[in-house]
């Protein structure tokens, strides 16, 4: 900004509204890409702007070189940025064209420096043949496996979670939560100087960087309409709106640069209308500073992870709660990649075995990883619901196969099993272990009061609930924890509901689930709104078994109490109405009983 507007305050403005804007701090406190990116970003615009401003053809040629260099080096950690280079790179070419600077030598040259920014991929073809590495992702020995990575296939080219299909629907909604969010990251001050830069380069007495203007404005427009077209993910969900605005950061960057150009425009413009040179460059220090210290001032707070180790202790829970020599099947984001850190970097709990269900689907997984997984026994190349042999020659086997051939070892999975392979109820059940599940053999006596004994103190959690954003993976660990209290009491009333038991059984399967319910219940004041909803239908069911030493009316009140509470918080509930209609009813029986009591 500084270069092509000669205005410090531009330049201040357009990096401090940026860098301390919530996402961008955020995220370069965060093992991500997407710091390094941002990186990448302000480094081929700062490059464009030299290129804009050199005075001479060599110098053009030098930052042309490093500017392809750039372009490739860039590419080798986002895929996004891509969409920048190709506005870039034709406009680069075509600025030297205008200039009669671009020969065919002068061509081959950039494209043997963009070749050789590329060259850290050679680390994965060789990474992937030494195969030294305990976990990885894919198998790059072949071309096709390399361009199956390269191209980020298994996750969708150019999407955020693999459909299927490469075209889905271009979606306003996200352009209009983009631009709600660029009001949010960067202020509407911001927008609006933006909006400044944009306006007084179409002005016919305004020439100067023009040219640059326009470009990242159309780096802007593009990437704002390829990403609202790519973006396949449920952004109603607050967690996968929490993966998609990470992306946003790299248009905001943008923004910011144009919001600076839009304050240095204000000034000449200002001082040719008013007349007033002397305080219009210092209104202009003003606006800027005022814009960064609003900007660090709104996200400190949210943005201080000083004392931020919820990830960290969930996962140090998990790993800390499963027994010598345990296998886990682990699935999902949150429990794979915390889980695998502290094995795999820190070197916790060495004796157990993490496994990863959903790569256990890929054809590279086995082959590149087995060895690096000691004591289990893999009855096939592939995980495949349906076992036998592929028509390529494939040995596949399916989650009963597995368990099989693995009896020796306690098998515990994290978080939930894979839903295409139910062939694991031929023999297995599911039974809670906090957090996690625990697969037993069917023929396994199970034992409420002794479960309960192993579960009930299986983690050390402090966090309060609902303490954290929702989008957060903080919010979805400890949502978790706080779900697990809760598991042993759900599966032992479940057990009541549908095991085929004598009545007696019967009783004191819902005793267990009711006596604990409670226990739970009165212990936390904050705590998951369907654990009123839980606890009611416990207490429900506890007074038809008429138990010696349970009170109705407590019953009763208690029952009538947590449905009202339920309801009260869980207004999207399907069965809301169904269950006002039985409060309804039992408050008429509460009534009844309580004027039999007076008489």
């Amino acid at each position: 900004v500084c270069r092509l507007s000669g205005s410090y305050a531009g330049g201040i403005l357009a990096a401090g509204v940026f860098s301390f804007s919530r996402l961008t701090w955020q995220w370069s406190i965060a093992a991500e890409v997407f710091s390094l990116n941002n990186l990448f970003v302000g480094l081929l615009m700062a490059l464009t702007a030299h290129f804009e401003e050199a005075s001479t053809a060599k110098e053009r040629s030098k930052i042309s070189k490093l500017g392809a260099f750039c372009c490739g080096l860039s590419l080798c950690n986002q895929h996004t940025i891509v969409l920048y280079i190709v506005c870039i790179v034709p406009w680069v070419l075509f600025r030297l064209f205008q200039r009669r600077e671009l020969s065919p030598g002068h061509l081959l040259k950039l494209g043997l420096c963009f070749l050789a920014g590329l060259l850290p991929y050679l680390y994965l073809p060789a990474s992937s043949y030494l195969n030294r590495a305990r976990w990885t992702w894919g198998d790059q020995t072949t071309f096709q496996g390399f361009l199956t990575h390269f191209l980020r296939e298994e996750y969708g080219t150019f999407s955020l979670v693999n459909t299927g299909h490469f075209l889905t629907d271009f979606s306003p909604e996200v352009m209009l939560f983009q631009l709600m969010q660029m009001k949010s990251e960067l202020s509407l001050a911001a927008l609006s100087l933006a909006l400044m830069a944009c306006l007084s380069a179409a002005l016919p007495t305004e020439r100067k960087n023009l040219p640059v203007i326009w470009l990242f404005t159309g780096m802007l427009c593009v990437y704002s309409l390829f990403f609202a077209w790519r973006a396949n993910l449920d952004i109603t969900k607050p967690l996968f709106m929490g993966v998609v605005e990470r992306f946003w950061m790299q248009s905001n960057a943008a923004v910011a640069v144009l919001a600076g150009l839009g304050l240095a425009r204000l000034v000449p413009l200002g001082s040719a209308a008013l007349d007033a040179r002397r305080v219009l460059p210092c209104l202009e220090w003003l606006s800027a500073l005022a814009l960064v210290a609003c900007q660090i001032w709104t996200n400190y707070s949210a943005c201080d992870q000083s004392s931020n180790y919820v990830v960290d202790n969930f996962a140090r829970n998990l790993l800390s709660s499963m027994p010598a020599g345990a296998v886990v099947l682990l699935r999902g984001d949150l429990p794979g990649n915390a889980l695998r850190y502290l094995h795999y970097c820190e070197g916790m709990r060495p004796d157990i075995t993490l496994v990863d269900q959903e790569m256990m689907t890929y054809e590279w997984y086995l082959p590149k990883l087995a060895k690096h997984l000691p004591g289990i026994h893999f009855p096939g190349k592939r995980w495949n619901p349906v076992e036998g042999l592929l028509p390529d020659g494939t040995l596949v086997f399916n989650l009963h196969r597995f368990l099989k051939v693995n009896k020796h070892k306690e098998v515990f999975v994290c978080i939930g099993l894979h839903e295409g392979d139910s062939t694991w109820k031929k023999s297995y059940s599911l039974w809670p272990w906090g957090t996690c599940e625990k697969l037993v053999p069917s023929e396994a006596v199970f034992d409420p009061g002794e479960w309960i004994r192993l579960t009930r103190n299986l983690y050390n959690w402090t966090e309060d609930y609902g303490r954290f954003q929702p989008s957060s993976w903080e919010a979805v660990a400890n949502e978790e924890m706080w779900q697990a209290r809760m598991k042993t009491a759900f599966f032992i009333f479940d057990l009541a509901e549908t095991a085929s038991v004598t009545a007696e059984m019967k009783s004191r399967l819902y005793t267990f689930a009711y006596t604990l319910y409670k226990e739970i219940i009165n212990s936390h004041a904050k705590h998951p709104v369907n654990w009123h909803k839980n606890y009611a239908i416990a207490c429900e069911r506890m007074l038809h078994l008429q138990e010696v030493g349970m009170d109705q009316e407590t019953l009763l009140s208690e029952t009538v109490k947590h449905f009202l509470l339920y309801v009260e918080r869980a207004e999207d509930d399907p069965q809301r109405q169904d269950i006002l209609r039985a409060v309804k009813h039992l408050k008429k029986e509460l009534q009844v009983l309580r004027r039999m009591k007076k008489e």
